[in-house]
């Protein structure tokens, strides 16, 4: 039996929702289509349709368009069989309790570490991170954990990008911090992503020793000092290694 020809309206449809949660910022139709490959008139016709069903919202001032949380509302519905998220949403209610902080899971992806669960300490200082949030590689603590613990391919993207004299000084200067992290287990990025805001990630490991995401603690800069604070450390730590062993990861395997 031949396989079903793809239905050409509905691929287009996905490639827009997929494209839109890969940028990190609000697309117009011209960008949106440049991605996909597809034409302009068709994109905009999608896009009109994304508008009125909700998935989308249109940024009054500039007419670009960028995804709604009606998707991310919609998959909270989805039975919970990815064992990742589901073991870290009972980790992270105790660290955050703990440190008295905002705490988040990423997963990684060639292009960063996307934020899958985000557990908030209310305090006058709100942190402004959602679920979905893509951070890169190579300024975030997330992203550094995953070029630290993940596969060597994803310095290696680095580097083909560092063309410049100035990229290259940049280059190095992150790869030694890259043993740094290595060695002590764990990554900070004060006010490289957010102003104001510092994160202490650690990496989490998975039943086949590779990395399945990164944990780590999100808060004000003036209280998420990890040189001032080795508990802080500490805590973290704790919280990726139990989390690794409920996934099946076997340290001393890892060892040998």
């Amino acid at each position: 039996m031949a396989e079903p020809s793809p239905i050409h309206a509905v691929v287009t449809t996905l490639s827009i929702i997929e494209e839109l949660a890969r940028m990190e910022g609000p697309a117009g139709v011209s960008e949106i289509a440049a991605a996909i490959g597809a034409p302009k008139p068709r994109v905009f016709r999608h896009l009109r349709t994304l508008l009125d069903r909700k998935y989308v919202i249109q940024d009054p001032d500039s007419g670009k368009y960028l995804l709604s949380l009606r998707l991310y509302y919609l998959s909270q519905g989805i039975p919970d069989k990815t064992s990742f998220l589901s073991e870290a949403r009972h980790a992270l209610p105790a660290l955050r309790d703990r440190l008295r902080q905002s705490v988040a899971v990423g997963q990684v992806e060639d292009r960063g570490v996307r934020v899958v669960e985000i557990m908030r300490y209310h305090s006058a200082i709100q942190i402004t991170i959602t679920p979905g949030t893509l951070f890169n590689l190579h300024e975030s603590a997330q992203g550094k954990v995953a070029l630290a613990f993940g596969p060597e391919s994803y310095l290696r993207q680095l580097a083909r990008g560092s063309r410049s004299k100035s990229a290259r000084d940049r280059l190095h200067a992150l790869q030694d911090e890259i043993e740094l992290i290595r060695a002590r287990g764990w990554a900070e990025a004060p006010e490289a992503v957010l102003m104001g805001v510092n994160a202490i990630a650690a990496p989490v490991f998975d039943a086949s020793n590779g990395l399945a995401g990164t944990i780590a603690v999100v808060g004000s800069a003036q209280y998420v000092r990890p040189t001032e604070d080795p508990a802080m450390i500490d805590a973290v730590l704790t919280a990726a290694g139990e989390l690794s062993e409920r996934l099946g990861y076997n340290r001393d395997t890892n060892l040998r």
